[in-house]
């Protein structure tokens, strides 16, 4: 696992709403390469930790795959209706199955992974991304951390992450994917989380989404998924230059083309972002 450690940037508080005024995306300009990606300062303690405690020899190599998900697509076993399905409830972080009007279990249907930020569940998720959703005929998984944010952000992947190897089970067994439109995305936490996962599972996920991410958690890439990245410029929790342009300008380098759409605003994730980001997934392979 590598921990790429940034200029400094403030704290930040997921809490804050992640959609608001009407956003206006345009494609960012070519920028020079990048050497490092975007850290936020709580999470340096624990990643100079980490780094410092990282072994050496044959353990290292299976450590360097934390993050890989073990389970894979097969042929559903159940046949759920539209709508809302409950997989997992502990103490109110519920973790939710949505099938968009229309689904038909006979028929691959694309489907999102979305993680929430910091101090979000998947119940605010789901309210957040329904719309979008239901009008590009997306399938979509929102569940929720154990605690105010996911496992690997303050330390490495743990119960969070074994939680959603049990839930994509689950959704395998009770939804037909289409698995050429097979996404992980997510907003700021769950975006920098996401874009991780998704890189790391790249020969699981065909498509990574991530709206205003902070940094990339490891290099351990497989497979070569697409890549889409909104972010601001007016991002005062996540500033642009320092954590979305250095990770467009990373994914460049490694011989990644992501789309990249910069729009003039904050930490947000509009209602026409989300849209935008899925009607992009149903259009590219």
């Amino acid at each position: 696992m590598s921990v790429f450690l940034p200029n400094d940037v403030s704290p930040y508080d997921d809490s804050l709403p992640d959609s608001g005024q009407r956003q206006q995306p345009r494609q960012a300009e070519s920028p020079a390469r990048a050497q490092t990606a975007c850290l936020a300062r709580r999470q340096l303690l624990g990643a100079a930790a980490l780094l410092a405690a990282w072994p050496t020899g044959p353990a290292a190599l299976a450590a360097a795959e934390a993050g890989r998900f073990s389970v894979r697509p097969q042929p559903p076993s159940q046949r759920l209706a539209a709508g809302e399905h409950v997989l997992s409830d502990r103490d109110g972080r519920r973790a939710l199955l949505y099938l968009p009007p229309g689904y038909d279990p006979d028929r691959a249907t694309p489907f999102q992974l979305m993680l929430h930020g910091a101090r979000g569940d998947g119940d605010r998720t789901l309210a957040q991304q329904r719309e979008a959703a239901a009008a590009n005929g997306v399938a979509l998984l929102c569940p929720s951390t154990r605690s105010g944010t996911w496992d690997a952000i303050r330390g490495s992947f743990a119960h969070d992450f074994e939680q959603l190897n049990t839930l994509l089970g689950l959704c395998f067994e009770r939804c037909n994917i289409d698995t050429t439109r097979f996404a992980v995305a997510g907003f700021s936490d769950g975006a920098s989380y996401g874009i991780s996962l998704g890189l790391i599972n790249g020969d699981l996920f065909s498509h990574v989404i991530a709206h205003s991410p902070g940094f990339i958690i490891a290099d351990n890439w497989h497979g070569r998924p697409q890549v889409f990245i909104s972010h601001g410029t007016a991002d005062e929790v996540l500033p642009f230059e320092r954590c979305g342009k250095v990770i467009h300008e990373r994914l460049q380098s490694a011989g990644y083309a992501p789309r990249f759409d910069v729009f003039d605003g904050g930490h947000v994730a509009s209602p026409e972002l989300r849209s935008s980001a899925l009607a992009w997934m149903k259009s590219t392979r």
